[in-house]
């Protein structure tokens, strides 16, 4: 399935790239299942190769939408995880007021 191209470039005006939001794996649980590609649409995951092994890997994690967490629950196993939403919201607080003050 091709990856829809509506990704963000800035939220509320920060550059995406700037804001550490995205997906990480374990992949001490991840059973290889491969529903977390086959539910973003926006190219988050893709399944690649590694040791003879097809595993989901976060390819471009500045396509997640900051705050999405569907993929968390399409995981049978919990191995999907992101970063703390307060923390997130901090730092894009903190980023908005230097970019205000043009730091």
């Amino acid at each position: 399935m091709e990856a829809t191209s509506i990704t963000e470039e800035t939220y509320h005006g920060i550059p995406r790239n700037k804001i550490p939001w995205g997906p990480t794996i374990d992949y001490d649980k991840c059973i290889s299942c491969g529903k977390c590609v086959d539910y973003c649409k926006l190219g988050v995951y893709e399944i690649e190769e590694r040791e003879g092994k097809k595993i989901s890997v976060v390819k471009n994690p500045n396509n997640c939408v900051v705050f999405c967490t569907g993929c968390e629950e399409q995981c049978p196993v919990g191995a999907i995880t992101h970063p703390s939403k307060t923390e997130t919201r901090e730092i894009i607080r903190k980023l908005r007021k230097a970019q205000q003050t043009g730091e």
